[in-house]
């Protein structure tokens, strides 16, 4: 459903999600440390599990895998009691030093990525991005990005808001603040997990899924070339649809297929179209 607006007005800035949107085809830096943290501590978690609440911040994260029942069980046989916020912290504290250890391993670009930012700016749009990943592990991340041609003009971690992470709208909407963005509508939101496209919808802005190289498949592209082509659809189907399902007006395969959505988006918005 859109609602009418002033027709002609311009987009103005795109905020990309960091893993499995611009780098790290499959989002496996964050879920396969998750995995070994929570082995640190004697609990074992799946890739599957780990998964689940990909796109919150990562203390979030590791909150609610431990409320998940099956995890908050093993924790029960293992610890004697519930998991409180201090284990938390303990397990956060394991997995931070184990992710800035591991993060320049899965720093790759998607392919695509530069080539599109390029385009971008060609367009004269602004790039904003935001991430789950805590300051500390975006201060290595970014220079190897930058490196390979990934640049966004602004850069907002998962742990330094007061307000939160996602799924609240809070780090878009710094993205537009320090963007000098003037209006929600303006702005296009890119991001393979849920709460990342309910960011998006919760700021106002245009908000795209990114299926197939991001967290809702969950494969490398050499482990999906592997697959059998029936296998591959289905599972872009299936992410397709929890991305719909959260809100999101365009889903893509991958970040490669980002400027037909823009052009798309700026011919509506010149419509008097909005989000």
């Amino acid at each position: 459903m859109t609602t009418p607006t002033v027709p002609g007005r311009p987009l103005q800035a795109v905020i990309f999600d960091w893993a499995g949107t611009l780098v790290d085809f499959g989002s496996l830096a964050p879920t396969q440390i998750f995995v070994d943290a929570f082995d640190s501590f004697g609990i074992e978690i799946s890739l599957q599990q780990a998964r689940g609440p990909m796109g919150l911040s990562k203390w979030q994260h590791i909150r609610v895998l431990l409320d998940t029942p099956e995890i908050a069980a093993q924790w029960q046989r293992h610890a004697g009691r519930a998991a409180s916020d201090a284990d938390v912290d303990a397990i956060y504290a394991r997995f931070m030093p184990m992710q800035i250890a591991k993060v320049g391993q899965y720093s790759q670009a998607i392919e695509g990525a530069v080539e599109v930012l390029a385009w971008l700016r060609e367009q004269g749009l602004k790039i904003g991005s935001c991430s789950g990943y805590p300051r500390q592990v975006l201060d290595v991340l970014l220079p190897m990005a930058a490196q390979a041609g990934i640049a966004p003009d602004h850069v907002v971690a998962g742990d330094e808001l007061a307000a939160g992470g996602r799924p609240g709208p809070y780090m878009a909407l710094a993205n537009m603040l320090a963007l000098k963005i003037d209006d929600v509508a303006g702005c296009i939101k890119v991001d393979d997990t849920v709460p990342g496209i309910e960011e998006g919808i919760r700021a106002g802005m245009w908000s795209v899924g990114v299926s197939l190289s991001g967290n809702e498949v969950g494969h490398t592209r050499a482990a999906l070339d592997c697959l059998p082509t029936a296998e591959v659809a289905q599972l872009k189907a299936q992410a397709e649809a929890r991305l719909r399902g959260a809100g999101a007006h365009y889903v893509i395969d991958s970040v490669a297929d980002l400027p037909q959505v823009v052009n798309q988006i700026r011919a509506r918005l010149a419509a008097g179209e909005r989000p």
